[in-house]
């Protein structure tokens, strides 16, 4: 006879119930990425110069990515966040992305507005982000930021 089976509900690895299973608990802050945050146009440098302004690990931001030299920003980056609006350069997010494909690096994109106004360069990005998410909260990159231990 077998024992039988008892459903592990989706918080169960978040809580310890006992002192027992407690002890494996970390307790300890884990280390952060290095993250590489590029605005593709000017209201998205608006934002990441906001964004910005937090407490971040090793996030290096920047403005255009005509500031950013991919070879070396990207040589200890593990995660490279292009931010965008309607006006979001495409070229400049192949550019990125192609870079990132090459060294192995994830890339996700970000684009901000609404839906019907973003739609151009929703389209521009999608080939070249792994993860995309359209917002109109500019709260959300800061978002993604934090989940991502920028």
């Amino acid at each position: 006879m077998t024992t039988p089976i008892r459903p592990i509900l989706g918080n169960a690895c978040a809580q310890a119930a006992t002192a027992r299973e407690a002890r494996f608990r970390i307790d300890r802050e884990i280390a952060g990425r290095s993250a590489l945050i590029v605005a593709l146009d000017a209201a998205a440098a608006e934002v990441v110069d906001r964004v910005a302004e937090r407490s971040w690990g090793a996030a290096r931001f920047f403005r255009s990515p005509s500031e950013v030299r991919l070879g070396e920003e990207l040589a200890d980056a593990d995660v490279a966040i292009m931010i965008g609006t309607a006006d979001a350069d495409a070229g400049a997010a192949a550019t990125i992305a192609s870079a990132c494909s090459e060294r192995g690096i994830m890339t996700a994109g970000l684009i901000l507005g609404d839906r019907d106004d973003v739609s151009a360069a929703t389209a521009a990005l999608r080939p070249y982000a792994r993860n995309l998410l359209i917002t109109e909260d500019e709260d959300d990159v800061a978002a993604v930021l934090t989940a991502l231990r920028a």
